[in-house]
């Protein structure tokens, strides 16, 4: 099963991901990282297709995908 990892402290918060992901399994989340934004995090219990979409549109190269 495909799986994703996101760099919480590297992401700018751009939400970039969010409109990315076709199953919405990517959201923001509630606290804040080093940058004193809140970043993004991969939904509980989301099955993750492995389109790499949300990777390819990270600016920062924030999230990794893994098939």
């Amino acid at each position: 099963m495909p799986r994703i990892t996101i760099n919480r402290d590297k992401c700018k918060g751009c939400l970039l991901c969010v409109s990315a992901c076709p199953q919405g399994l990517i959201v923001v989340e509630e606290g804040f990282n080093l940058r004193g934004v809140k970043p993004v995090k991969f939904k509980s219990g989301g099955k993750c297709a492995g389109c790499a979409l949300c990777a390819l549109m990270c600016p920062d190269c924030c999230i990794e995908v893994y098939k």
